[in-house]
């Protein structure tokens, strides 16, 4: 087996300010270098074991940067997902149909805490370990390496009632998608943007079989470019399976041509008629995104900066800082 050595290369952070992300209205404790004199140590050992994670299975990136989206847009950026359960004995968002069995990267982000913990005890938040995680993720699927602020705190409260609402759907309309995004401070060039995050992982065939036999002109639900659809309907029925449990556990690649690098074919593709799900696919032709998929389609510099962009704005939501939030030993747990 061929032995995979990882090289750390360390940026300075002068080099990779990036104002036009950092101009918002952040919370003031929050910095970039902000465990220098606590945890001098933690972006490194964040950076080894999310690498380390990657060259085992790079699918574990689309599954960071999953987790860190769901997390921020339900309640803020405060880790709540990681939570298995609270004292009030409710689901937590976890247990959301939303997330459920389909988040990945949860034993990683565990695995890291565990490793900060022993050497820096009670001092760095889980909220900010997915933070640094999610960079790493998309840093090694090959975009821009970029600073990440941090300072968040850990709530201890995580309700699956709270995910309903707060999370885009596969048959969401644009318009709705884009209230969704504007109620969290974010653009409808910031939806275009980062459903590019589409370029890599998996979806399940249950979340858009129904569209492979579509021919209808309905504007909401585009249909699939035919002969892409029938190469999807080969291979999400290509094991003949019988009951709905095991149809549920078919996934293809986002992308078959670079499952593992984000990048704008995802906006090709769309303009092919060759997205998975309804609502991205609707995103080509919608009056109000189609022309930003099209610029993004042929831009990949510039998506790439937006992106990185858009992803630091995002750990910016409604995060928990100072006596507002907690530091939580395990991150499963409340304390």
């Amino acid at each position: 087996m061929k032995r995979v050595h990882v090289v750390l290369v360390v940026i300075p952070l002068s080099l990779l300010l990036l104002p036009s992300a950092f101009s918002g209205t952040s919370d003031h404790h929050m910095r970039v270098g902000f465990y220098s004199d606590k945890c001098v140590q933690v972006e490194f050992i964040v950076a080894n074991m999310v690498a380390r994670a990657f060259f085992e299975d790079p699918g574990v990136a689309a599954g960071l940067i999953r987790l860190f989206f769901h997390d921020c847009f339900v309640k803020g950026c405060d880790a709540s997902i990681l939570l298995d359960s609270t004292p009030s004995g409710e689901p937590v968002e976890k247990d959301s149909p939303a997330n459920g069995k389909s988040l990945r990267g949860l034993q990683l982000i565990d695995d890291i805490k565990a490793q900060i913990e022993g050497q820096c005890p009670e001092t760095v938040s889980c909220a900010d370990i997915m933070a640094f995680a999610a960079r790493e993720a998309i840093f090694l699927s090959g975009l821009p390496y970029h600073p990440v602020r941090a300072g968040r705190r850990d709530s201890r409260t995580s309700r699956a009632a709270d995910v309903y609402g707060n999370l885009p759907i596969p048959m969401m309309s644009v318009e709705d998608l884009t209230k969704l995004f504007e109620s969290k401070g974010l653009t409808v060039e910031d939806l275009v943007v980062l459903s590019g995050a589409h370029s890599i992982g998996k979806v399940h065939c249950i979340m858009f079989n129904y569209r492979l036999n579509l021919s209808s002109d309905d504007p909401y639900n585009p249909p699939m470019e035919p002969s892409y659809a029938a190469y999807l309907r080969k291979l999400c029925n290509r094991l003949n399976l019988k009951t709905d449990e095991e149809k549920e556990k078919v996934v293809v690649q986002f992308d078959p041509v670079s499952s593992f690098r984000l990048d704008t074919g995802y906006y090709s593709n769309l303009l092919k008629g060759r997205g998975l799900l309804q609502s991205d696919q609707a995103l080509a032709t919608d009056p109000q995104t189609s022309r930003i998929v099209s610029k993004m389609a042929v831009s990949p510099t510039s998506w790439s900066w937006k992106f990185v962009n858009a992803m630091i704005r995002l750990g910016d939501l409604n995060v928990l800082t100072g006596n507002e939030g907690h530091i939580r030993k395990n991150c499963r747990g409340t304390k």
